[in-house]
């Protein structure tokens, strides 16, 4: 898979995207990297840790989370995307659901859309990144107020996630430039989120490569009874978890010590 004129080997490896929220109110970090050069040392420390992705976000979608204009999230990231491609050789993702947003991003530079509704919250988001021709992330979400799990939340899954593909496809998205993510924190509740990091390999069904996102999730919070800032060990547990299932991509606020997890994990994996 090519993202940002870089191959990445999504078949036999597991690579690190690396968590850039700039933002005051993300559950975990809020408010540490909201100016520009506070967020460019902490790009370049996970880089140096040994990030392959770093992904930028402009609002925060934890729960409960406000909604802001796509004006005020734009000119939060914009000089973050700029910078970033100024100093560092590093594929950049843009964690978004707003096609505005998308957009200027994109002309910013940005190589990939993280989108957190899987292209169903903005009808233009799709045409926008098939126009450009970034990559796209597809998490799994719903609004289960409206929709509720019927009886098979994993087969659910997989059913919206496939409406999500049809229409990056239908809009002219390549499907090798697809990615998929089963949404861990978002419209599931304790269980259901334990039964998308286990049956994550499902995901490969739909024939796109898999990311997992948990790190310091409140799943791992409820198993432990830990608040965010102690979720490390809970977090690499499920980053293991991760490339015993297959996925291609992780996504992390620590990057040092889950990239070594990750190398550890395959290295035991890859020995016949």
């Amino acid at each position: 898979m090519i993202i940002g004129g870089k191959e990445f080997d999504v078949a036999g490896k597991t690579y690190i995207m690396g968590i850039l929220n700039c933002t005051p109110d993300s559950f975990s970090d809020g408010g540490k990297y909201l100016l520009v050069d506070s967020a460019m040392r902490h790009a370049e420390k996970m880089i140096k840790e040994g990030a392959d992705i770093i992904d930028v976000g402009g609002e925060s979608t934890r729960p409960g989370y406000t909604v802001i204009s796509a004006q005020e999230e734009t000119e939060r990231i914009l000089p973050v995307i700029e910078k970033l491609k100024q100093q560092f050789d590093i594929v950049i993702s843009v964690d978004t659901y707003k096609s505005e947003v998308a957009k200027n991003a994109i002309a910013a530079g940005a190589d990939m859309i993280n989108d957190i509704w899987g292209l169903k919250y903005d009808g233009q988001m799709a045409k926008v990144i098939a126009k450009s021709g970034v990559a796209c992330c597809l998490m799994h979400n719903r609004d289960i107020k409206k929709k509720p799990y019927q009886a098979d939340i994993i087969s659910e899954m997989l059913s919206d996630l496939q409406e999500s593909i049809d229409r990056a496809l239908e809009a002219g998205i390549q499907k090798d430039k697809l990615i998929t993510d089963p949404g861990v924190g978002f419209g599931k509740n304790y269980e259901e989120n334990l039964m998308a990091i286990r049956h994550a390999d499902r995901l490969k069904e739909l024939g796109c490569p898999v990311l997992l996102g948990t790190s310091r999730k409140s799943v791992i919070g409820l198993t432990l009874n830990l608040d965010s800032g102690q979720r490390l060990e809970g977090t690499i547990a499920t980053s293991v978890i991760g490339v015993t299932k297959g996925c291609s991509f992780i996504r992390v606020h620590d990057v040092l010590e889950n990239k070594r997890a990750v190398r550890m994990t395959e290295a035991i994996m890859q020995v016949s």
